[in-house]
């Protein structure tokens, strides 16, 4: 398996939503997210917009499929989450919860088995309009 082809960067995670005006206003807005392609297919009836924060050839970036027709959806019980780094968590989650966003677990450490480290990482958990689950991991000092 040594000279198997494998895989070498992720290019995307596609969330369904069912309206991508406010989708797209709360991945901009509340995330700091941008716009980065948008491709509509008329035949299909289906629109997807590229998002993130960096450059797409690169970075990982979220793709939101939006069907025009049939956007009824539930999210099923396989579905984790999306995970971001901050700076700084705490003031993360007030500018958050300035804009009403839904925070479902507020910003707090959890501490990683003794046997491991012992270390200490702070995280927060949020959902965004079609209650998808986002978590923010506080980057840790070097």
């Amino acid at each position: 398996m040594d000279n198997a082809p494998i895989p070498n960067r992720i290019l995307y995670t596609m969330l369904r939503v069912r309206d991508l005006d406010r989708s797209l206003k709360f991945y901009q807005d509340a995330l700091g997210m941008y716009e980065m392609r948008r491709e509509t297919f008329p035949e299909g009836k289906f629109t997807l917009v590229f998002i993130g924060y960096g450059d797409a050839a690169s970075d990982a970036v979220i793709e939101l499929t939006y069907n025009w027709d049939d956007n009824d959806y539930e999210l099923g019980n396989a579905y984790g989450h999306i995970a971001l780094e901050v700076d700084d968590i705490y003031a993360m989650e007030k500018h958050l919860k300035s804009l009403g966003v839904h925070v479902v677990r507020p910003a707090g450490p959890m501490t990683f088995a003794p046997e491991e480290t012992g270390v200490k990482e702070v995280i927060s958990f949020i959902e965004d309009p079609d209650g998808y689950r986002i978590e923010f991991i506080e980057k840790m000092a070097p």
